[in-house]
C-alpha cells in the first residue's frame, strides 16, 4: 500500500477499536444522552474527518450532490435520531469501501522511465578526422558520427562506411539482428552489437525515431478514455432525489396535517425523514461496487495476471478485437532449426554438422540455433567472422563459409536457390554451394489455444502487428488462425493501425493489444486495454500496459476476460439487489411502516450480503 493508504487502514483501525470501547462503556455505565453522543462522536469524527472535510470543500465549490455529501447528511441524521453507534458504523464502512477502492485502482500510469534508455547521452561526431562526444542535439543534418560495437545509435542516417549487426528490437521487436553496410538506412534506438560503423545523419534528433516514440507515450494518453466512478455518476442523481425526498418527508406531511402547531407532529415526521436518509445511505454499493472489482483483480493476481485497475478489469469483458504483436507475445523470439536443404549427394547430417562446426565460436542468434541443433560438430582451426555477413572458418583443413547470400557473394560462391524463407544461412566448403538452413521463430506452445480461446468469449477480430518481415509474420499468422496481419511496422506504424482498429469497433466495444517490447510502449497506452508479457517483458512495456500477464502465458489473456465476465455479473447483482432492498423500504419508511431496525437492515444487512457477494469474485473458479 502506499503511505495514504496504510495512514488511512491505521485510521481506521484506531476508530474501530474506540468505537469497540465505547460501545462497551456505553453499555455498562449508565450515562446521560449528550455524554452517549460525545463519546460516539470521538470514533466517527477519528474515522469520518476526511469524508467531512471532503464534504464542505466541495460544497464550497459548488460540487454539493457527491456521495460524501450523502453520507455526511445520512450519518448526522443518524445522529440526530439517537442512533449513534449506527452513524459510526456507517462511516466506517464507507472508508473501508474507499480503502479498497484505492487499493484496486492504484496509479493509473506511471512514468515510462525505461524509454529513456532508448536515447544515447552522446554521439561522436566526426570532424577533419577526429572525433570527440558531443549531445545528439548538437549534431546537425549532414554531420558524420562514428558507432562502436555495444554502442546505441544515437540519431537516423546513413551509413558511409563499415559493415555491422544491428538489435533493432528495441525498436521492431524483431529479434533476427539486421545487418547493415554503406547507403543503408540506421534508426536511432538501435544497438551496434559488431563492427563500427560511419554514420551520414539525416534528421535532426528532435525528428529522429528515438524522439518520436517519446512523444508518442507521452501523448498516447489522451487516447485512452478514463470513465467516471459508478458511484460518483449514481450519486449524482440519487443523492438529489434522497436528499429532496427527506425534505419533503418531513416537512409537507405535517403542514396537511391539520395539526401545524403540534411539534409532536413534526418531531414524528422529522424523526421518519432522518430514517429515510439513513436507509438511503448507498452504502451497500459504495463498498461492494469496489470491493467486487477489487476481488476480481485478486482473483486475476492468484493466477499471475496483475490488473492495474477496476476500469481495466471492466473493459476486458467489452474486447471485441485483439491485436498481437509477434515476437516475444505469440512466439518465443528464440529461433530454431525449421528446414534443413542439401544439394545432391549431401545428407542434411553432414549440412548441418559442417555449419555447426564454423558457427561453434559465434555469439549470433542464428548459429547458436544452428550449433543446437547438431548433435555433434567438430572445433575449427582458425574462424573470421563478419559483421552482418556470416563466419569463414577451416575445419580439417577445408574452408567452410556460412552466412548470408552477401557472403556466398562476397566468395564468388553460385547459390543454386532462391530461398525466401524470413531467416536462413547458406553453406559452401571450398567454394562449392553445399545447402541451406531454414531457422524461424519458434511458436509459443499455447498460442494456438489461446486464439481459440479468445474468440469463444467472443473476440471476433484478431490481428498481428510487428515489426518482423512478411514472410516470418505470414507463416505465423497461418499457424495460429489469426484473421490480418500487418508486417514491417515501426512504432509510429503500429499506432496508426491500432488506433485505426480501435476506430473501427463498435460502439460499447473495446480493442486490445498484447505486446512486450519497449516498442510496443505507444500501443499498450493507446489502446482501450494494454496487455503486457511480464516475465520477460520490457520495463516500458510492463509500465505503460493496464494489464501484465506475469507468466508470459497467451492462453492467461481468456483467463483474464473470463474474470472480468463475472466480475461484471457480480457487479450487477448487487446493484440490482441493493437497490431493490433499499427503494422496498425506503417506501416503508416513508409511510412509516419500517423503523430504525428495518432501515439499519436495509443499510448495514444489505452491505454485508453484497460484500459476501463481493467476495466470490476473489475465490471459486472462472
Amino acid at each position: 500500500m502506499t503511505k495514504k493508504q496504510k495512514k488511512t487502514l491505521l485510521r481506521i483501525l484506531i476508530a474501530a477499536l474506540l468505537l469497540a470501547a465505547v460501545a462497551v462503556t456505553v453499555h455498562f455505565v449508565p450515562m446521560p444522552q449528550w455524554a452517549k453522543l460525545l463519546l460516539f462522536v470521538l470514533p466517527y469524527l477519528a474515522v469520518g474527518h476526511p469524508v467531512l472535510y471532503d464534504a464542505a470543500h466541495n460544497i464550497v465549490r459548488g460540487n454539493v450532490f457527491d456521495e460524501k455529501f450523502l453520507m455526511t447528511l445520512a450519518t448526522m441524521g443518524a445522529f440526530f435520531v439517537g442512533e449513534y453507534p449506527e452513524a459510526t458504523f456507517v462511516m466506517l464502512f464507507f472508508e473501508v469501501g474507499e480503502l479498497f477502492e484505492s487499493i484496486a485502482v492504484g496509479k493509473s500510469r506511471r512514468s515510462v522511465a525505461a524509454l529513456t534508455e532508448l536515447c544515447a547521452d552522446t554521439a561522436r561526431l566526426v570532424e577533419n578526422g577526429q572525433t570527440r562526444e558531443v549531445s545528439p542535439e548538437e549534431v546537425a543534418v549532414g554531420m558524420h558520427i562514428l558507432v562502436q560495437p555495444g554502442e546505441r545509435i544515437p540519431l537516423d542516417g546513413i551509413v558511409t562506411e563499415g559493415t555491422a549487426s544491428l538489435d533493432t528490437a528495441a525498436l521492431t521487436g524483431e529479434s533476427l539482428p539486421r545487418s547493415v553496410s554503406p547507403d543503408d538506412a540506421v534508426l536511432s534506438g538501435c544497438i551496434c552489437t559488431d563492427g563500427v560503423l560511419t554514420v551520414r545523419v539525416t534528421k535532426p534528433y528532435e525528428e529522429s525515431t528515438v524522439a518520436r516514440i517519446l512523444e508518442l507515450v507521452e501523448n498516447a494518453g489522451i487516447h485512452k478514455a478514463k470513465s467516471e466512478k459508478f458511484i460518483t455518476r449514481f450519486a449524482k442523481y440519487y443523492t438529489p432525489c434522497v436528499v429532496a425526498g427527506a425534505l419533503l418527508l418531513g416537512i409537507v406531511p405535517p403542514l396537511f396535517s391539520g395539526s401545524t402547531g403540534d411539534w409532536s407532529v413534526w418531531s414524528e415526521w422529522i424523526s421518519r425523514a432522518m430514517v429515510f436518509l439513513v436507509i438511503s445511505c448507498p452504502c451497500a454499493l459504495v463498498i461492494s461496487v469496489p470491493l467486487s472489482f477489487f476481488g476480481g483483480i485478486g482473483g486475476a493476481s492468484a493466477k499471475g495476471i496483475l490488473v492495474k485497475g477496476s476500469d481495466h478489469l471492466e473493459h476486458l469483458s467489452m474486447c471485441s478485437t485483439v491485436v498481437f504483436d509477434k515476437t516475444g507475445t505469440l512466439t518465443n523470439g528464440t529461433f530454431s532449426v525449421k528446414d534443413i536443404r542439401p544439394c545432391d549427394g549431401i545428407t542434411q547430417e553432414t549440412l548441418l554438422r559442417t555449419a555447426a562446426s564454423a558457427e561453434s565460436r559465434s555469439n549470433h542468434p542464428l548459429a547458436k540455433a544452428v550449433c543446437a541443433a547438431a548433435a555433434t560438430y567438430e572445433t575449427p582451426e582458425t574462424v573470421h567472422e563478419q559483421a552482418g555477413l556470416g563466419v569463414t572458418a577451416t575445419i580439417g583443413g577445408k574452408t567452410v563459409a556460412v552466412g548470408s547470400r552477401r557472403l556466398m557473394e562476397q566468395n564468388a560462391i553460385s547459390v543454386t536457390e532462391e530461398n525466401d524463407a524470413a531467416a536462413a544461412v547458406y553453406v559452401a566448403q571450398d567454394g562449392k554451394y553445399m545447402g541451406s538452413i531454414v531457422l524461424s521463430d519458434t511458436v509459443k506452445p499455447d498460442a494456438a489455444q489461446a486464439i481459440a480461446a479468445l474468440r469463444k468469449h467472443g473476440v471476433r477480430r484478431i490481428c498481428m502487428l510487428t515489426g518482423d518481415r512478411e514472410q516470418a509474420a505470414a507463416e505465423v499468422a497461418a499457424e495460429l488462425g489469426i484473421d490480418e496481419v500487418y508486417a514491417s511496422l515501426l512504432p509510429e506504424d503500429k499506432v496508426r493501425i491500432a488506433c485505426k482498429l480501435r476506430d473501427e469497433c463498435k460502439k460499447g466495444e473495446k480493442l486490445a493489444f498484447v505486446g512486450d517490447g519497449i516498442n510496443d510502449a505507444p500501443v499498450l497506452t493507446c489502446a482501450d486495454v494494454g496487455i503486457a508479457m511480464g516475465a520477460f517483458g520490457s520495463d516500458a512495456a510492463i509500465e505503460a500496459a493496464d494489464v501484465v500477464l506475469m507468466n508470459d502465458r497467451p492462453t492467461d489473456i481468456a483467463a483474464a476476460m473470463a474474470v472480468s465476465v463475472k466480475t461484471k455479473r457480480i457487479v450487477k447483482q448487487n446493484i440490482v439487489f441493493a437497490l431493490g432492498v433499499k427503494f422496498a423500504v425506503l417506501l416503508l419508511s416513508a409511510v412509516g411502516i419500517a423503523g430504525m431496525g428495518i432501515g439499519i437492515f436495509a443499510d448495514v444487512g444489505v452491505c454485508v450480503l453484497a460484500v459476501c457477494n463481493a467476495m466470490r469474485t476473489q475465490y471459486g473458479r472462472f
